[in-house]
């Protein structure tokens, strides 16, 4: 080699190279490097008396790369990324985690229940930063660069990594002033005499189905009731406020229900009966499979499960 003299160096001036392909120019690339730009260029110019020809074309305003440039870009670009990663993966070693975890959840959990936890975990972990999506649809988790998805869901996909939260369930909730004017249900089926408020699954009737806490001492152990209300939502924390106002009865998840029911303002109904199929009786959290977990996204995934392993009680 000679004006690089050892594969040492040919390593570094391969890694500006690359630099130089991401950023675009030389100015910036030097910029990255924290470097000058006329050492920049020297180094290209190295590297190209050594290979014997050219590798990038130079303009006022820009850089091209020669045919030659790119097939050296992209078939060592990978060695590269492999290198940082695994730095990264031992500086993590260290026990400081750090970088930006990127998370989808549902709305009503995620406004109720996630961000309420956050704080702990951020305070405790000063380098790491949390991106949260809050959305009800059900995102992409690899393809639109999610770290992680929160699902309250009875299965999960077997491409991904799962890590079960915390079980949940259904309520019956109403305000103590909506039952002293219009009555306390005593059974499913007194519900088709109420308003109710429930969350559109299809077009038709809505039906909601209760199997009983006792089956085996009751002659109907599964009622299906057809109810009907002054108000349908496809949000559960809509629903929730909606009982609030006293406009009926609402069939909502636990964690919805919660906070409301603990400090008095909505009360469960047909504790002897059990909802079933409204809502997911699970949360989970999914991560796309990966061989090597940064220690942020292992961290935060910890700090979930203690979270919620108690799950949502009401009482």
């Amino acid at each position: 080699m000679s004006d690089i003299q050892s594969v040492e160096g040919l390593w570094v001036h391969l890694h500006w190279l690359i630099v130089l392909a991401e950023q675009g120019s030389y100015t910036k690339a030097a910029a990255r490097l924290n470097v000058s730009k006329a050492a920049m260029s020297q180094k290209i110019t190295e590297l190209e008396r050594t290979a014997g020809i050219a590798l990038v074309q130079r303009t006022t305003r820009s850089v091209r790369f020669t045919d030659a440039g790119e097939r050296l870009v992209e078939s060592t670009r990978a060695q590269f990324e492999e290198i940082a990663s695994s730095f990264l993966n031992v500086r993590e070693m260290a026990g400081v985690a750090r970088g930006l975890v990127r998370v989808t959840a549902p709305v009503a959990f995620a406004r109720q229940q996630l961000v309420p936890r956050m704080h702990q975990f951020l305070r405790a972990n000063r380098e790491v930063k949390v991106e949260l999506e809050v959305s009800d649809r059900l995102s992409a988790i690899s393809t639109e660069g999610f770290d992680l998805a929160i699902r309250h869901s009875a299965q999960v996909p077997e491409t991904h990594v799962a890590v079960k939260l915390c079980d949940t369930r259904s309520v019956i909730v109403a305000t103590r002033r909506y039952l002293e004017e219009r009555g306390r249900p005593g059974q499913p089926s007194d519900l088709t005499r109420h308003d109710c408020l429930f969350y559109p699954r299809a077009r038709g009737a809505a039906e909601w189905t209760f199997r009983s806490n006792a089956e085996k001492r009751v002659p109907e152990p599964t009622q299906v009731v057809t109810v009907d209300g002054p108000f349908a939502a496809n949000n559960s924390e809509s629903l929730r406020d909606a009982a609030l106002d006293g406009l009926g009865i609402a069939l909502l998840p636990d964690f919805t229900a919660q906070a409301a029911v603990l400090d008095g303002r909505l009360e469960v109904l047909l504790e002897d009966w059990r909802p079933t199929g409204a809502f997911a009786d699970q949360l989970f959290v999914v991560r796309p499979y990966a061989s090597q977990v940064p220690r942020a996204i292992g961290l935060f995934v910890a700090h979930l499960r203690d979270s919620f392993v108690k799950g949502f009680p009401l009482r």
